[in-house]
């Protein structure tokens, strides 16, 4: 099913976005789950899907990943069940991921989805991304602090908690409802009544992570071989010590690196599509001939793109799940950036195009474009 948004958008950026917490109450009128609990827990027993079970009994904290055989002895209290990137693996509950289009795609982390009985619960911790929480069925009390430096321990080697805290958020959710939660901010959950959440993460890099990937990107490509020179070295009383100017001159040089915008485009580009959980790819079988491509547009069939692909326009180039796409046609292509159910009127006289038609047959006998059936 199609989901509407009642988010005065404008007005949550300016007011709320990167900023504080907030509850947006029946934000999903008439709220209906896309998945049941059965179905959450056949996939977190599938070795592609990052799951995991956290459970607090008796004041003992535990925690294990999937997948998992089964769930048997897990009793009626204080668990939850989460599963990670569910919007890769799931199309109904891919379709909650769709009314945030409004925000950059390349912002997006994921959808994870808990399912938690009475008393389940992660504990009180801070996590460094956005993110809306979405309240399915059941009930949960959530609590929200504020941004202030607070302490945190592991109570079990894969749960980092976080101190008690003065909540400035602190009520029920019911269905439809949801908790915008920014970075920084130490937040609780606890489960009143078996209930479904569903998390909508949308997560930046930290530096370490960007200078890490150039520096892979500038190994790859080779880049940054020309060595330091000082060619009006002079001579001085303390060779112990390097000198203001020669650092300026070593950060120059890294610099000059990242400032070249061709090269800097096309690392991003990589950087940024590359996915960070499994994708649920099947090529066409049997493959597609290009004309059955055209005829099956031209005669209003329309492709969706694979939940989870990264497309994105970077300038003018683009990319694809971590790869650059040289393309014949920078309309079309832009138009399968930007739309995630495509058809012969975004793509226009694409169609007309038997070079451009060859790239969209590849594109779909790879798994990344398929027909789309209501």
């Amino acid at each position: 099913m199609a989901y509407q948004l009642d988010i005065n958008w404008p007005e949550f950026l300016e007011k709320y976005w990167q900023k504080q917490p907030v509850v947006l109450k029946n934000a999903l009128p008439g709220f209906i789950d896309p998945i049941t609990p059965d179905e959450l827990a056949g996939l977190a027993m599938e070795a592609e899907v990052d799951s995991r079970l956290v459970s607090h009994a008796n004041g003992q904290w535990q925690a294990s990943n999937g997948p998992f055989a089964h769930f048997d002895d897990l009793g009626e209290t204080g668990w939850s069940l989460l599963a990670q990137a569910v919007n890769h693996w799931h199309a109904p509950s891919a379709e909650l991921v769709r009314p945030f289009r409004v925000l950059p795609d390349w912002r997006l982390d994921d959808l994870m989805i808990s399912f938690s009985v009475p008393g389940g619960g992660v504990g009180p911790h801070i996590d460094q991304y956005d993110v809306f929480i979405i309240q399915g069925m059941g009930s949960r009390r959530w609590r929200v602090g504020d941004k202030l430096p607070l302490k945190q321990f592991c109570p079990h080697p894969a749960l980092l908690h976080v101190e008690p805290f003065t909540p400035i958020i602190d009520e029920d959710l019911a269905p439809g409802d949801i908790l915008y939660i920014p970075p920084g901010f130490p937040h609780d959950g606890f489960t009143h009544q078996t209930a479904l959440n569903y998390s909508v993460g949308f997560r930046g890099p930290n530096g370490r992570d960007l200078i890490s990937s150039f520096a892979d990107y500038a190994l790859e490509q080779d880049l940054g071989g020309e060595h330091y020179s000082d060619p009006d070295l002079t001579c001085r009383e303390h060779a112990g010590r390097v000198e203001d100017y020669e650092l300026d001159r070593l950060r120059t040089m890294m610099i000059d690196m990242i400032n070249q915008p061709g090269d800097f485009k096309q690392w991003f580009g990589r950087f940024v599509t590359t996915p960070r959980h499994e994708l649920d790819i099947a090529a066409a079988q049997p493959p597609y001939q290009q004309n059955e491509i055209v005829d099956a547009l031209m005669d209003g069939e329309v492709l969706t793109r694979l939940s989870g692909l990264r497309v994105l326009r970077v300038g003018d180039s683009f990319f694809i799940n971590s790869d650059g796409w040289k393309t014949v046609d920078p309309d079309a292509a832009d138009a399968l950036c930007r739309y995630t159910l495509i058809g012969k009127q975004q793509l226009g006289k694409a169609l007309h195009s038997p070079a451009f038609v060859a790239e969209l047959t590849g594109l779909i006998n790879q798994g990344y474009w398929f027909f789309y059936e209501q």
